[in-house]
């Protein structure tokens, strides 16, 4: 195996075990298996939610808080409610101009949206993205480094299974695709020259 795979392949393992995948999908991992590889695997034996958790853990922050509010944006449907609406809103804001105050306005609006929902862990996604926890008057406290990753998995897999369990199969199927393909866009895989 040259340096480049292996270094890839290091990848898969160091995300898997940061994501805290079960124990059936952690089972699954060799040490030859690229990321890619090891999706496939993930997705082959049904184990989306921790599917989702991997691609979560890999993207850079503020492209994984898109896809999940990408997610939860399909979720929510053509009329959400209008706090799902607000905060799928803010965290588009976030998105677009990431400062601190449109940080803080997606966690306002998530809370209202409240967390155990798609909109809602995609709005506290922007906030545990940086800056600080604290208010903004009080001395900086950062988010730890994996919380971000953890609400974007919560908002993928809520999206996921909350309107129509029965389809949740197939909506894993779809989210996964498109965070597959955040991955290929931002060549988070590629070797590097």
């Amino acid at each position: 195996m040259d340096g480049t795979s292996a270094q890839i392949n290091s990848r898969t393992v160091a995300i898997a075990t940061v994501a805290e995948l079960g124990e059936q999908a952690m089972a699954l991992l060799r040490p030859n298996l690229h990321p890619l590889e090891f999706l496939a695997l993930l997705m082959e034996n049904a184990l989306y939610p921790d599917a989702v958790r991997f691609i979560a853990h890999a993207l850079p922050r503020r492209e994984a808080v898109w896809w999940a509010w990408v997610c939860a944006r399909r979720a929510a449907g053509e009329n959400p409610r209008p706090k799902i609406k607000a905060a799928l809103d803010a965290t588009e804001r976030w998105i677009a101009q990431p400062t601190d105050d449109n940080r803080r306005s997606a966690m306002g609006a998530a809370e209202k949206a409240e967390l155990g929902t798609a909109a809602g862990c995609a709005g506290l996604a922007a906030f545990f993205s940086g800056g600080s926890l604290a208010p903004p008057d009080a001395p900086a406290v950062p988010p730890g480094e994996f919380l971000a990753a953890k609400a974007v998995s919560g908002a993928v897999i809520f999206a996921a299974v909350a309107k129509e369990p029965e389809r949740a199969p197939e909506q894993f199927r779809s989210f996964v695709a498109q965070g597959v393909e955040v991955t290929n866009r931002v060549k988070l895989w590629e070797p590097k020259s």
